[in-house]
């Protein structure tokens, strides 16, 4: 029971990537889904989130205009899609599901955290270097 995301890479400031975020085991379809990322050195810190009716809380401000997220349900998946990546996106980015439901809680509030997600797996590593 694990959602293991995919998709990254290295790439160049200014160019895009679309991570995946897939289900193994169970379904996500009733669940906020939320990505988070780990910079080396750092806590790990929630980017964005998508609720099971589709809204989306960013969590972190420098994603907003050039994040976005969407989730196709019949494969269960959710995807993000990062535009316009500068070299402080470069960490390794996991995707998890909301302990208590398909909402997803607001920016800074202590649900938020990584602590009250579940279903960690694999994450994928996204380097943004010239």
């Amino acid at each position: 029971v694990q959602l293991q995301a995919s998709g990254g890479g290295v790439v160049q400031p200014g160019e895009s990537l679309r991570l995946s975020c897939t289900a193994s085991g169970f379904t996500m379809k009733w669940h906020g889904v939320g990505w988070f990322r780990q910079a080396p050195g750092k806590e790990r810190e929630g980017v964005v989130c998508m609720s099971s009716d589709g809204a989306v809380t960013y969590w972190e401000d420098s994603a907003k205009g050039r994040f976005t997220v969407s989730r196709d349900h019949a494969k269960e998946t959710v995807y993000l899609q990062m535009n316009n990546l500068k070299p402080e996106d470069t960490a390794l980015y996991h995707c998890a599901t909301n302990r208590y439901g398909g909402k997803c809680p607001p920016a800074n509030s202590d649900r938020s955290r990584p602590a009250h997600f579940a279903s960690w797996g694999r994450g994928t590593l996204v380097t943004v270097s010239s």
